[in-house]
C-alpha cells in the first residue's frame, strides 16, 4: 500500500508503531527529503502542529548516502545544520534492522538524539525520534 503524509497524521500511535514494525529498513536514502513531524498522532491537532513545526522549525533532511551523513533543514529559511551519521542498525522499537540517524558524535545541540527510519512506500520513510532511550515523536520523510 502506498502511504502519504495525510494518512500518517490520521493514524494512532499504535498504528504508526505497527506500520514501522511491519516495514523494511530500505536503502539509505540520498538527496533532499521533505519532512513532517507527527505529534499527537490521530488527533485533530496533528496536522496543525505539523504545519507550525514545518514553517518555523524543521523542514526535512538532506542525505549524503555515500558519506553516510545528513543535515537537517531548519528555521524558516531552510538552513542546513545539525549533522548526523547515517547507517544501518537495530531498532530500539523492535530490534529489527532500520536506518539509524545518530547525532551523538556530530552535534552539540542534538547529541542525545537518535532517529530511526524505515521505508513504508517508494521514496517515503517513517521515523521515530528518541531522546536518550525515551521515545519522543514520529516523523516522515518524502523524497
Amino acid at each position: 500500500m502506498a502511504y502519504d503524509v495525510a494518512q500518517l497524521l490520521e493514524m494512532s500511535q499504535q498504528q504508526l508503531d505497527d506500520l514501522f514494525r511491519e516495514s523494511p529498513a530500505g536503502d539509505i536514502p540520498n538527496g533532499e527529503a521533505e519532512g513532517t513531524a507527527i505529534i499527537a498522532p490521530g488527533t485533530r491537532y496533528s496536522e496543525s502542529i505539523a504545519k507550525i513545526i514545518n514553517y518555523f522549525g524543521w523542514q526535512g533532511k538532506v542525505f549524503d548516502a555515500e558519506k553516510g551523513v545528513l543535515k537537517n533543514k531548519i528555521t524558516p529559511f531552510g538552513v542546513e545544520a545539525i549533522v548526523a551519521k547515517v547507517g544501518k542498525g537495530d531498532s530500539w522499537l523492535d530490534g529489527k534492522e532500520c536506518i539509524v540517524l545518530d547525532y551523538s558524535a556530530t552535534s552539540l545541540v542534538a547529541h542525545w538524539i537518535r532517529d530511526e527510519i524505515r521505508l513504508i512506500s517508494p521514496n517515503f520513510y517513517l521515523g521515530k525520534v528518541y531522546w536518550g532511550k525515551e521515545r519522543l515523536i514520529d516523523f516522515c520523510l518524502k523524497f
